[in-house]
């Protein structure tokens, strides 16, 4: 089984969990990896993390620039149209490196996904659609871009999420994490949302939380 290449961060003893990180538009698994040490996680936390990189495709909004991405983005509009069929191809090859895990030894309930904007349209419809319980899902300045395509199955309907957004957005409006968390939570999973004031990036309370969440779910 081929999968995406990665940047793998291994703990200090033994595996026994793993979290799948997917990075934003134009950057690539190496943008997250710095972060790890930052979560200042217990010595005794066994977390692979798997930072994978995106394929390069032209992106449409960009004058089709070929770029790291995990998906087209048709229009920069506040529904965002996307090339869906691409973003459920991504989400394939985020299935492939979750069996790998499993392949590896780590049960598929202490598996999380995390992803950052459009790594986290990509998170969420790997995670709603995968067909075994994952540990968690962790979705960072982004958007439900297949809420409308997604046949989500019932083996995560009780998945942890939390949706973490800045209030001062300009990449993807906080109204879009703010939809997400109310959809989700009007078809009944368990989903947390947190805020924080910041542009499209991350922050450092916002990185201590993410530790706590990690600790609760792992």
């Amino acid at each position: 089984m081929s999968c995406l290449p990665c940047v793998e961060i291994e703990p200090k003893v033994t595996a026994d969990s793993a979290v799948i990180w997917l990075h934003g538009l134009g950057a690539d698994g190496n943008d997250f990896a710095a972060l790890v040490p930052q979560l200042n996680l217990p010595s005794a936390a066994a977390i692979r993390f798997v930072f994978p990189h995106a394929p390069s495709l032209p992106v449409t909004i960009n004058g089709g620039y070929i770029m790291p991405a995990w998906y087209d983005i048709l229009e920069m509009s506040i529904d965002r149209k996307v090339d869906v069929v691409q973003l459920e191809k991504s989400a394939s090859e985020v299935g492939k490196l979750i069996a790998r895990e499993v392949e590896r030894g780590i049960d598929v309930s202490r598996i999380v996904l995390a992803g950052f904007s459009q790594g986290g349209a990509v998170a969420y419809q790997a995670a709603l659609a995968y067909p075994q319980a994952l540990g968690g899902l962790l979705v960072l300045s982004s958007y439900f871009a297949t809420s409308e395509t997604l046949r989500a199955d019932p083996a995560n309907k009780n998945i942890p999420i939390l949706i973490q957004h800045g209030t001062q957005d300009p990449v993807v409006p906080e109204a879009l994490g703010q939809r997400a968390y109310q959809l989700l939570g009007e078809q009944g999973y368990k989903v947390r949302y947190q805020s924080y004031p910041m542009p499209h990036t991350l922050c450092p309370p916002q990185v201590v939380d993410i530790s706590r969440w990690l600790q609760e779910v792992l």
